[in-house]
């Protein structure tokens, strides 16, 4: 129960941190050229992150779990599950099958790396047909990775819309 607490805390941080970075950072560039929504996304943990997104798309049960690590924490819809083998066996099947349907166009992505771990924020606007129910909405996402036996897994997912 710490573990999830302090996780959330973290998330909280983090999520205020980069708030205040992007809002202080339009400001003070307002009269200058616009700056890049895009950062920290050729990472190595950025590039873990577009390949968890591909995966889920596609399908690909098998490299989307492998990005995972084993006690990830998944937070959406009010829910929350607990390890990769929860998410594997109950939400990740459904979630392939909306992202199939689905287009969403990525709007900003910002990567921060900091020593072992990292944090990614993203938003996405989604747009198609998913049960005969039109979609158009914004989305959110953050994820957080550690680096774990030199490689980055996605210790924690937060998506909302």
């Amino acid at each position: 129960m710490i573990k999830v607490k302090l996780a959330i805390i973290f998330v909280y941080v983090i999520s205020v941190f980069f708030t205040s970075f992007s809002i202080a950072h339009e400001t003070k560039s307002s009269s200058v050229e616009q700056p890049s929504r895009f950062i920290g996304i050729q990472s190595a943990p950025g590039q873990v992150v577009r390949q968890f997104h591909q995966a889920l798309k596609a399908g690909d049960k098998i490299t989307a779990r492998k990005l995972l690590a084993d006690d990830v924490l998944i937070f959406e819809g009010g829910g929350v599950e607990r390890s990769a083998d929860e998410y594997a066996h109950h939400h990740m099947l459904s979630d392939m099958k909306y992202l199939a349907a689905i287009d969403s166009e990525l709007l900003e992505h910002n990567v921060k790396v900091m020593a072992n771990s990292a944090v990614s924020m993203s938003r996405s606007k989604t747009t198609g047909t998913y049960k005969n129910k039109a979609l158009n909405y914004q989305a959110m996402e953050t994820i957080v990775l550690e680096k774990q036996l030199d490689e980055w897994k996605i210790v924690r997912i937060h998506w909302s819309n």
